[in-house]
């Protein structure tokens, strides 16, 4: 795990709720969550992005082990990986939003550059 956020949650439903949220940042581009939960997902899927940048099948089955639909993985050692072929790191913002209505928590947008 890269960062030391516990989020509020054991460590099984952390790890759980981070694959799945990298998965849907993957396949789907851009996201809506937490300020807190956006840093823990942006350091994982930038791990997943750089992983992707060498085509092995090594790779290959690292991405899978994490990133939970296979549909993801292709698209993204075919699709986004080479897009940041020349880039090294930063392939994720962070755009913060208004406070989240009943508990003011700091929302915000992740996105892929």
């Amino acid at each position: 795990m890269p960062g030391t956020r516990k989020l509020g949650r054991a460590s099984d439903h952390r790890d759980a709720m981070l694959r799945n949220m990298v998965t849907s940042l993957l396949e789907n581009g851009k996201m809506n969550t937490t300020v807190t939960r956006a840093k823990e997902v942006r350091a994982m899927a930038e791990k997943m992005i750089t992983l992707a940048k060498v085509d092995s099948l090594h790779n290959k089955r690292q991405a899978l082990a994490y990133i939970t639909k296979e549909d993801v993985v292709k698209k993204l050692f075919d699709e986004i990986a080479p897009k940041y072929k020349d880039v090294n790191g930063g392939y994720c913002r962070i755009i913060k939003t208004e406070a989240r209505r009943g508990d003011a928590a700091e929302m915000c947008i992740l996105e892929l550059v």
